[in-house]
């Protein structure tokens, strides 16, 4: 728009990035010229500053700007005298294609801001005028035609309005007398009457054209909500950035691409077509941008897709997408059906039936018709099962929420068949990886972007297509540069010499040279002009939010994952050497027995990632490295002794190879019990490894190779040490991610059934919150009733002292918040941030800065924080420690075990240092428990993950199926010397605040088990102070 407005002009265009810029921006000033900067990032370079403040300085008659040390004279604007004035004649446009920049207060004031961004009606419009285009040009054409005809028109009926007030205000005498004005008059009419006629006829052209035309807006619609789709995925991920010049690029493709259809076999043929054009438009568009997804985010792109298809043909409303990614729960209701239904699917029942006449009668159903809900609950597919009785006629988006609420577990697999039954299969299947597909669509100035997986090179596939294209590095038509310290200047002459030559360049792991990225981001910008048309740049990267913006903008991305899975990965980790391993080997057996073992392990350790806190504390980077380094280091032990050092091996393997990785001392203590599990004297006479998968005896490569592909069947989590509740988990936890990532994406303002808007249901809620919001302590006044300050009474003090410090918190936030919402205040940006935190749901950051660790939604945290704060109540009434202490309701429970043992040491007159925590689990309930203990302190509030606990026997047992967390009796928290402890038949258990585990770990419980330690290590057996279901 401005380079057409401003070309008569001889407008001066320039970047940043340009050399010579300066001499440019100096010669437009001096000339007089508009001048145009493209492409600014948020920082504006300070040379500029004079520019935009309009610093002149007047030196006689003339302007002058001081730019750096020089001095320009500024063209201006001549008097009728042609004495130059004090008005500069040139303009200025900054651009800049950030989607929401943020620019300092001074830049915003000295210039006039014009949000250019396109709408989605706009864009709808521009596409639809790009179908017609390709589709009727005749009509396109017309259409053209009008549009500047009607224009003229207006400008001709402008000049002969003019004409006439002119002749009018300097007729001199009697106006009637003046022929030549009254034949003017005449002429006037004549033409205006033509004029009118044919603005008429042209109106009703313009009627029939947009008629025909509104045939194809169905397809221009789809195409601009793809692109506004795609254009919110930066959200998910840093690297899912797109350019809109690439979507018309990849639209205008995906019009050529759709089936023609065959006038004899189509009763309409126009309908057919845009049936065809809509189609192709969709699956073009999905297909480009899905092949730059990762697997785990292309689920929720399609799913995404499906809900605006569905949006935008009124079939789906926002309140159902809200109530299906939010999945509400409401406690007011006890459950009822407890015995086979988890009380959170039932608090989400009764929040459906509350939200949604469809489901007003759910919960009496289920109470009643318990049986046939029973048996669809405990299904092991019920998202294929028909919903029991009437509810089976729920339409597909209903049935979702039904899943939700009861089996989240299978969401995925119900949300996938959603997408196939909604907008057809293609949307879901894997889309295969097709590097010649992507290639045909680069161009020297669009290079291709591989994402990077662990596991996967991608000079591989590009050797392999340069090959069939003749650009090979014998020819000296490919490089490749793997980028860090020192090899910028490599890649720099790398891409001069194929930009000249016609070559290919591929720079590796640009993400290392971060500070260099920026100049490639200019370099690559300076190539795309003047190159040979063989130039072709590919580059690749790990996902990190140091790669620009432009650069991935300006690319097509593609991702190339490994398989997952045990089998794929003891495949891949074969791959990794052949029969050359072993064949100089003086004790082949054994070495083959213990590299089957390490390539079990290898694939063991790295897919347990997957299932999250309960496989790893923490992700860690295992790869392929350290097995072929394994595989050498057990090479050279079998040669230099006599008899297989397992001990030795053990350790090297497990403490400085893939233990040089590990951070955490639990997950270290895993990695050596996988170890101690798989490499032993067994292993040499054939062991199982897990139930239905054992070690073969010795075979060639080829065969080992064969013997997994048939073996290794289906993946189980007892594969990996793991109760099969697990799974559940593991899946319940990614449609957790996948409906937090669709709530990311969700437009903000429109509301519940009632229309609400975003700041109306934030006030509700904020009025709901502060009623029930409970009066802080006067801890000066508790300190004066304390008689004797114990250790438990210090604990006390302080718990009382941090919540009174949170509820303020809350309370003046919120009142701040009240008073913006009103109109009082100004709405600030912590405001903004708590209001939006209230609408989602989420712990506001700052409430959560001065509370306890927590994976809870807001609702249900803040019930949560009236029960710790029941708990305090009670302690204040008489000050005395609780006969049970609720261990999981305080901010710091390390403080209260630290109080045991303190008290323990002064009573029995023992070193602190020298103490230890002991955990005795009894068989009461809170409830059954009459007085404190004598020694030490009753605690509960404590649930077990990947076991139970069972009382009959007092060990640790198998849970029981979907039974993910139960709640342990009291515990008696006691403290004993080091040396006492007993750790015969114990496991080690440690306890963590929360589900995510890591760093809030608390301390370490011994619990009895009949069965061997390592059974519950490798099964990530904890013990939890607060869980999420």
């Amino acid at each position: 728009w401005i380079r057409s407005k401003e070309e008569k002009n001889n407008l001066i265009s320039l970047q940043l990035t340009q050399r010579g810029y300066m001499d440019r921006l100096v010669k437009g000033l001096e000339d007089g010229a508009p001048i145009l900067i493209e492409n600014i990032g948020e920082s504006i370079d300070p040379v500029l500053e004079p520019v935009i403040s309009r610093s002149f300085i007047s030196k006689g008659r003339r302007l002058v700007l001081k730019l750096g040390e020089k001095e320009v004279d500024v063209a201006c604007a001549k008097d009728e005298g042609g004495v130059p004035t004090d008005k500069p004649l040139f303009k200025l446009y900054i651009q800049t294609k950030l989607p929401n920049p943020d620019y300092i207060p001074e830049v915003q004031a000295q210039t006039t801001l014009v949000n250019f961004t396109v709408t989605e009606m706009g864009l709808e419009d521009q596409l639809l005028a790009v179908v017609v285009k390709k589709e009727r040009p005749d009509l396109e054409e017309q259409r053209l035609f009008l549009v500047e005809q009607q224009n003229q028109f207006t400008i001709k009926l402008k000049e002969l309005e003019d004409d006439l007030l002119y002749r009018l205000a300097t007729a001199e005498g009697d106006i009637l007398a003046d022929e030549d004005l009254i034949i003017s008059l005449e002429n006037t009419k004549v033409t205006v009457t033509e004029i009118n006629v044919k603005v008429k006829e042209g109106k009703q052209t313009e009627i029939d054209i947009n008629k025909a035309r509104e045939a194809y807006r169905p397809t221009a619609a789809r195409g601009s909500t793809i692109y506004f789709l795609i254009n919110q995925l930066n959200v998910i991920d840093h690297m899912y950035q797109f350019s809109l010049g690439a979507f018309n690029f990849i639209f205008s493709k995906a019009l050529d691409k759709a089936e023609p259809v065959d006038p004899e076999n189509a009763k309409d043929v126009l309908s057919a077509r845009c049936d065809n054009l809509l189609d192709s438009v969709t699956f073009t568009c999905f297909s480009y941008v899905t092949r730059g997804l990762f697997e785990r985010h292309r689920l929720i792109f399609s799913a995404l897709l499906t809900i605006k298809v569905l949006q935008g043909s009124d079939k789906l409303s926002q309140e159902d997408v809200d109530l299906l990614i939010k999945a509400p729960k409401n406690m007011e209701r006890e459950n009822p059906c407890s015995t086979w239904l988890q009380d959170s699917a039932w608090f989400s029942i009764v929040a459906l039936s509350g939200s949604n006449e469809v489901f007003a009668a759910l919960p009496q159903d289920v109470e009643g018709s318990w049986k046939r809900w029973k048996e669809w609950v405990e299904s092991e597919q019920p998202e294929k099962m028909p919903l029991p009785q009437e509810w089976k006629r729920l339409d597909g988006f209903h049935r979702l929420q039904v899943v939700r609420a009861v089996r989240p577990d299978r969401m995925m697999l119900a949300i996938g068949q959603w997408v196939r039954d909604s907008i057809g299969n293609k949307y879901v299947d894997a889309i295969p990886f097709d590097l010649k597909v992507s290639f045909e669509d680069s161009a020297p100035a669009v290079p291709i972007f591989f994402l990077l997986s662990p596991g996967v090179d991608p000079v591989v596939p590009v050797r392999l297509l340069g090959h069939q294209l003749g650009k090979t590095e014998e020819e000296g038509k490919f490089v490749t540069v793997s980028l860090g310290q020192g090899q910028e200047p490599v890649a720099e002459k790398a891409l001069d010499r194929m930009y000249v030559s016609g070559g290919w360049a591929m720079l590796q792991n640009i993400e290392l040279v971060a500070r260099w990225l920026p100049k490639l981001e200019k370099k690559l910008e300076a190539l795309s002009e003047g190159a040979h048309p063989d130039f072709r740049v590919f580059l690749s990267a790990l996902p990190q939010k140091v790669v620009p913006v432009q650069i991935l903008q300006n690319s097509i991305k593609l991702t190339n994952e490994p398989p997952s899975g045990l089998k794929a990965n003891m495949l891949r980790a074969y791959m990794l050497f052949d029969n050359t391993v072993w064949d100089n080997s003086s004790k082949q057996g054994e070495l083959k027995a213990i590299v089957f073992a390490l390539c079990f392990f290898h694939s063991v350790v790295c897919e347990r990632r997957k299932f999250g806190a309960i496989g790893w504390n923490r992700a860690y980077p295992f790869n392929e490295g350290d097995l072929t380094v394994c595989i050498k280091v057990a090479y050279n032990y079998l040669e230099n002794n006599a008899k297989v050092p397992w001990d030795d091996i053990k350790y090297i393997f497990g403490e400085i190879m893939y233990g040089g990785h590990i951070t955490d001392n639990w997950d270290r203590r895993l990695c050596m019990s996988y170890l101690s599990v798989y490499l032993k004297e067994e292993l040499l006479d054939g062991m199982t490894l897990f139930p239905g998968f054992a070690t073969p005896g010795p075979m060639t490569h080829k065969q080992y190779m064969e013997y997994v592909d048939e073996q290794l069947e289906r993946e189980v989590p007892i594969a990996y040490g793991l109760h099969p509740n697990s799974e559940i988990n593991f899946m319940t936890k990614q449609a957790d991610e996948l409906c937090h990532a669709i709530s990311e994406l969700q437009p903000r303002g429109g509301g519940a059934s009632a229309g609400l808007t975003l700041q109306e249901k934030v006030k509700r809620l904020l009025d709901d919150v502060l009623e029930k919001l409970p009066e802080e302590f006067s801890l000066l006044e508790l300190e004066e009733r304390v008689d004797e300050r114990t250790p438990y009474t210090n604990v006390f003090l302080q718990e009382v002292d941090r919540m009174s410090k949170l509820l303020y918190e809350l309370r003046r936030s919120l009142v701040e918040l009240d008073m913006g919402l009103r109109g009082d205040l100004s709405m600030s940006e912590a405001m903004e941030t708590l209001m939006d935190s209230l609408y989602d749901d989420k712990v506001p950051a700052r409430w959560a800065a001065l509370s306890w660790p927590s994976l809870r939604p807001l609702g249900s945290w803040l019930q949560n924080m009236l029960d710790r704060h029941k708990q305090l109540l009670d302690w204040t009434a008489d000050m005395n420690t609780p006969k049970v202490t609720w261990i999981s309701g305080l901010f710091n429970p390390q403080a209260f075990l630290t109080a045991v043992m303190q008290v323990t040491a002064r009573k029995n007159e023992w070193p602190l240092d020298k103490l230890a925590i002991v955990a005795d689990v009894t068989k009461r309930g809170p409830e059954e428990i009459e007085g404190a203990t004598r020694e030490g302190a009753y605690v509960h509030g404590l649930y077990i993950e990947g076991a139970r606990w069972d009382t009959g026997s007092s060990s640790l047992e198998e849970s029981f199926m979907k039974d993910l967390y139960p709640l342990l009796p009291v515990i008696l928290i006691k403290a004993a010397t080091q040396d006492k402890l007993d750790g015969k038949e114990v496991y080690a258990c440690p306890v963590y605040k929360t589900q995510s585990r890591g760093p809030t770990y608390v301390f370490t419980a011994g619990l009895r088990t009949k069965a061997p330690p390592s059974k519950w290590i490798l099964a990530g057996v904890s013990l939890l102070m607060d869980v999420v279901e």
